[in-house]
């Protein structure tokens, strides 16, 4: 018998998201001061306090800019910061995108540009490319974000849309040394999708760009559609001497995240199953397949006796039909709680380690196996609430919801499923 199972939980999530800590990561991945001058630029959740963890350790000047999410803001001494909107991009992140660009502009061999590199960075620091007006790209942004698109589908178009991204922002700072540090939020760890790898080549192409459009149905606004039709100024491509000499430095990811996680669990005598770090798919078909496993793991020992915990990070997606306020952590809690339908002995906790699940100031809740009937008490109906992607509601409402405020980093989704003896 786990004393408190909840409370375990929340342990095992609070050490996933201190592992990812900008200021326990950055120090020891930081270069040599270079002979000329040194400037820090970055974008994303976790972009700010990696600029303090810089500010705070750098034995030399530095200046420079980096734009985070509204509410994400640190402290820095020597390094400006600039909040901006997210998920879809506002104002504010364009005219970050534009000076940062320009910052980078007309640097020397001896000029070192040291680059910070998070998630949301791809709605944060976004300048449309000629042609384009703020206005499109956030028409395309909210189309992808509702179609149920993958991450790494939605960070093509938006490469091939913008005037920073895919490379571009590392081939304006050529020809400067450029060290980028990576905070990882993306299924498998690729620089090239991590805030849509604006210092870090693009394999990916305006054809495959269409294509994704395509796919889901997305044909407004006209002006997007005949830019990637028109497919003139590909990304930099491996290979392209403007990045020959580039660095890039992995600080933080998603597994290193789950195997703190499991170290928690360890202590306390659970055995921790990582089903891996890059799960994906629609949140209500993932919640239905890891409640197949818990039930395993409960009924019948499979794939390890409890107590035992299944643990597991990655980016699931919703498609939206409905009209509620959606968010994928808790779309696939709802989902494993209906699927589970009670069972004993089985609790869980989804959240976002940035600390908002969706567009909610709301990292994710937590289930047990009283969850279903509480709701019914309260008059929630918890199909009805899948079915208008309306669970963050549902968590309300029933007071389950797991609320930390920002967390200053973001190494993605983290899930974990605790099935007690």
């Amino acid at each position: 018998m786990i004393p408190d199972p909840a409370q375990l939980l929340r342990q095992m999530f609070d050490a996933a998201v201190a592992a990812a800590s900008p200021m326990l990561r950055v120090p020891p991945a930081l270069p040599p001061v270079p002979k000329g001058r040194t400037l820090v630029i970055g974008a994303g959740k976790a972009s700010a306090e990696m600029a303090r963890a810089v500010d705070e350790h750098w034995p030399a000047p530095l200046e420079g800019l980096v734009v985070t999410r509204y509410g994400h803001a640190a402290p820095c001494r020597r390094i400006e910061i600039v909040e901006a909107a997210h998920p879809v991009p506002d104002e504010a992140g364009r005219a970050a995108a534009e000076r940062m660009l320009n910052l980078v502009s007309g640097l020397s061999e001896d000029d070192l540009v040291i680059a910070l590199i998070s998630g949301g960075g791809s709605s944060l620091l976004s300048l449309p490319a000629p042609g384009l007006t703020l206005a499109d790209k956030q028409a395309v942004n909210r189309a992808l974000l509702r179609s149920g698109a993958r991450i790494d589908e939605m960070n093509c178009v938006r490469k091939h849309l913008s005037a920073i991204k895919g490379g571009r922002l590392a081939a304006a700072a050529f020809p400067a040394q450029l060290v980028t540090l990576l905070i990882s939020d993306v299924p498998g760890d690729d620089p090239s999708a991590i805030a849509s790898g604006p210092t870090v080549p693009d394999p990916t192409t305006f054809a495959e760009a269409r294509a994704i459009l395509a796919r889901y149905g997305i044909s407004e606004p006209a002006a997007a559609i005949r830019h990637l039709e028109a497919a003139v100024d590909e990304t930099p491509k491996p290979g392209d001497r403007r990045l020959a000499g580039t660095r890039t430095v992995m600080i933080a990811s998603p597994q290193m995240s789950l195997e703190a996680a499991a170290e928690v669990a360890r202590r306390a005598g659970v055995t921790p199953l990582i089903l891996g770090d890059a799960l994906e798919g629609e949140s209500r078909e993932v919640g239905i397949v890891l409640a197949g496993m818990a039930r395993q793991a409960r009924l019948r020992g499979q794939p390890a006796p409890a107590p035992c915990v299944l643990i597991s990070g990655g980016e699931t997606t919703v498609t939206v039909r409905g009209h509620g306020r959606g968010g994928r952590n808790v779309e696939f809690l709802l989902s494993l709680a209906v699927k589970l339908d009670g069972l004993a002995g089985v609790h869980a906790l989804a959240g976002d380690t940035d600390g908002v699940d969706g567009a909610e100031e709301v990292a994710g809740a937590v289930i047990g196996p009283d969850t279903l009937a509480r709701a019914r008490t309260a008059g929630l109906d918890p199909l009805a609430c899948l079915d208008a992607n309306d669970a963050h509601r549902f968590f309300e409402t029933l007071g389950d919801q797991v609320i930390t405020g920002p967390t200053l980093t973001n190494v993605n989704d983290f899930r974990a499923i605790l099935i007690g003896a």
